[in-house]
């Protein structure tokens, strides 16, 4: 089982990414599960927030939050001045984060960063900072644990028309952002 953390703000999208990747793993004939944790106090716009998604390719029984992550994804590169996106990360694991600083800018503990500017791809795509089909591309890719077809099946699940196609080209274009050695 891989256990992702997604670390946002509030509106940005944090458990429609995860959503996603749930439904791209069953449409991949695995299991998912996606779920936020809003703190006590709700989400609010803005406010960081987390959100959680389990991968398997068996049934997922576990339903707490995920304290050691496989893989952190961070929406939001303001939030490392908040929040230790890091703690509870396997020795192994990846942090994934929407950024247009160098990795090396970023003072990571992690030795496993990947950075992309999904809010520019995004803009360049869809006309605005909507990051997080940029994201999943991004992740399968760099995880594996996601097919390039079931991502795109994911979001065109949930966005129909020339909305869903524009985000399917997000998706395929974050994906093939990144070299095979990551694959």
């Amino acid at each position: 089982m891989k256990e992702i953390r997604i670390h946002g703000r509030g509106g940005q999208g944090s458990l429609v990414l995860a959503q996603f990747m749930a439904i791209a793993a069953l449409e991949d004939g695995k299991f998912g599960q996606a779920f936020p944790y809003l703190g006590g106090g709700g989400e609010r716009r803005g406010k960081p927030i987390v959100a959680f998604c389990r991968l398997s390719d068996r049934p997922i029984r576990i339903r707490s939050r995920i304290y050691a992550p496989d893989y952190v994804i961070v929406q939001d590169a303001t939030i490392l001045a908040e929040v230790d996106v890091e703690e509870g990360l396997k020795p192994d694991g990846m942090v994934l984060i929407n950024t247009e600083r160098s990795v090396g800018d970023l003072k990571l503990k992690s030795q496993n960063v990947v950075a992309i500017s999904a809010e520019q791809l995004a803009r360049r795509i869809l006309g605005r900072p909507i990051i997080n089909t940029a994201l999943l591309g991004t992740f399968a890719c760099v995880s594996g644990a996601l097919s390039l077809q079931a991502s795109v099946r994911a979001v065109q699940s949930k966005f129909l028309g020339d909305v869903g196609l524009k985000n399917a080209r997000v998706v395929e274009e974050s994906y093939r952002a990144f070299p095979e050695e990551h694959a």
